[in-house]
């Protein structure tokens, strides 16, 4: 746990030392091997939780996922625009409550077996029912048909409008369904008690992508090759490999000496560290956030968090500080839990900064000297923030009123168990978006009981979190359309911001660095890093 020290200046290594012991390290002979094989080796701090289509839910997953598993439609460079992919079209009935998707018969599996609508519906019955972190997105989901081998009618239970779009989120890409069952793959009901294909897919891969799994080595490696058997264009680079790298630094450290072609969580300091000819940056916005969170049901608290304690809190961020202390300044505000640029977000309060007020609100919950709580997070650097002194600066900004916060990184798994069984009393998290809609972070994040957030809050020990407006207001803004379903998201935003569960402290601005001869680099807001779109 940290004593709260005062932070010092942050300290960044020159690029150049530890160079060849790295390069040694990972077995490349010479600076320059990455980039003279077929081979394409990205640098990132990988989260893998798992590589199971029904299970994985992570940020190196939608890269994973994106590049195996294939969705019936997809998302375009624009990031808004929906394009077909698996499915050559699909039409609704006037309600939203029914979608029919038509399949490429020219599609197969990387095994060369046909794909069928049958695939598709044990893959959406699946995600449905192993109730992992990407299952809510097949919530309201009534009935599939696979009406041939390439129709598939999808019945849901009240108006869906973002459900195609839901569609390009690579958790829903699509499994080979024999291959699968053949190793304990189950998708009825109990599927998360009797499914044991986890294990399988950590070695195997059973879809329909560019790419398929060839190695997995937790914390070290996860390697692509190209799927011969593809049925589209195949891509250009044969092998791809995402080496696990933490930090920054070290990173870099790889992208100047050739040992990696591509880095993905430069921070902005960092990348103006760079001075390689050969390496080129590019800073973009984007739809990410990272955020902290309070758990009022927490057995870990110390005193109850009520609202008044969660709005102290919020109050006592220094939100301006925080983004210039992370990144340099390259990052911007976040009203709410939905993404700036999402639908509803438009005019949304930004969180301000006001320690008179934080002392105020602690007064008036009964602790005008503060309290103490513990704050356990991931020790993680993502899209350029490092977590560890994103939380010292959080700590001494509401040290300032009064609360002293217990510091304590760990890794994901540790941290996984403490969220699922005692709770956190203040975490940190970030969020990537699956797809364009602002219905999934509602479906995430809401207070009502259900949501992945709803329970790592507490609601089962403190029913006092829970916020009834906003199972309401979901299903009148998935109900509507254009401006009449902006307004109804407009007011969930505004809801969100009231619970005070879910602080967003800033929407990153990503660094897209790499060698000069790698084309196709891109951020995708469904799937991160679209590896098929890569050249050299």
């Amino acid at each position: 746990m940290s004593t709260g020290t005062p932070i010092g200046t942050r300290l960044r290594g020159g690029l150049r030392s530890g160079t060849l012991a790295l390069v040694l390290a990972l077995g490349l002979p010479g600076g320059m091997a990455a980039a003279q094989s077929d081979t394409l080796v990205i640098a990132r701090n990988m989260d893998v939780n798992s590589l199971d289509p029904g299970r994985a839910w992570c940020d190196t997953c939608q890269i994973y996922l994106t590049s195996v598993y294939e969705t019936l439609v997809a998302l375009a460079p624009d990031n808004q625009t929906i394009t077909p992919h698996l499915a050559t079209r699909w039409e609704s009935n006037a309600d939203q409550t029914q979608f029919t998707f038509h399949l490429n018969p020219d599609a197969v599996f990387s095994d060369g077996s046909p794909l069928e609508a049958k695939d598709v519906k044990f893959t959406f019955e699946r995600l449905k029912n192993m109730k992992s972190g990407p299952s809510f997105m097949m919530d309201g989901v009534e009935n599939i048909e696979a009406s041939d081998a390439h129709t598939l009618v999808v019945s849901l239970a009240s108006p869906n409008s973002e459900f195609v779009g839901i569609l390009t989120a690579p958790y829903t890409g699509v499994t080979n369904s024999d291959v699968a069952l053949a190793q304990g793959a189950k998708a009825g009901e109990g599927a998360d008690s009797s499914d044991t294909a986890e294990a399988w897919f950590l070695e195997n891969s059973a879809g329909s992508g560019p790419y398929v799994l060839a190695a997995y080595r937790p914390d070290d490696e996860l390697r692509f090759k190209r799927n011969d058997n593809y049925w589209g264009a195949k891509p250009a680079i044969g092998e791809i490999v995402i080496k696990h790298t933490k930090d920054a630094v070290t990173q870099a450290q790889m992208l100047e000496s050739g040992a990696a072609d591509i880095a993905m969580q430069i921070d902005p300091d960092t990348a103006k560290s760079i001075s390689s000819p050969d390496v080129t940056t590019e800073t973009v916005a984007s739809y990410n956030f990272v955020y902290v969170a309070l758990s009022p049901g927490s057995t870990l608290n110390k005193v109850p968090l009520t609202t008044e304690v969660r709005q102290a809190f919020a109050h006592a961020i220094d939100y301006e500080g925080v983004i210039e202390f992370t990144l340099g300044g390259e990052g911007d505000l976040i009203a709410s839990p939905i993404p700036n640029g999402f639908p509803g977000t438009a005019g949304l309060p930004m969180p301000v900064y006001d320690p008179v007020k934080a002392k105020f609100l602690l007064a008036a919950a009964g602790l005008p000297d503060g309290f103490e709580m513990e704050a356990i997070y991931p020790n993680a650097n993502v899209y350029g923030v490092d977590f560890s002194t994103m939380m010292q600066k959080v700590q001494q900004d509401v040290s300032k009123v009064g609360i002293k916060v217990n510091l304590q990184p760990v890794t994901f798994a540790v941290w996984r168990e403490h969220i699922n069984d005692t709770g956190i009393p203040l975490t940190a998290v970030y969020y990537a978006p699956d797809y364009f809609g602002s219905g999934q972070y509602v479906q995430y994040f809401a207070m009502n009981g259900e949501t992945a957030w709803s329970k790592r809050a507490g609601t089962h020990r403190d029913a006092s979190i829970i916020n009834p407006r906003e199972d309401d207001l979901l299903k009148r803004a998935l109900a509507a359309s254009g401006e009449e379903s902006t307004k109804l998201f407009h007011e969930l935003g505004l809801e969100m911001i009231k619970d005070r569960v879910i602080i967003p402290l800033v929407s990153p601005k990503l660094v897209l660095a790499h060698r000069k001869d790698v084309k196709g680099v891109r951020y995708s807001a469904c799937c991160n890093l679209p590896l098929a779109e890569l050249t050299r």
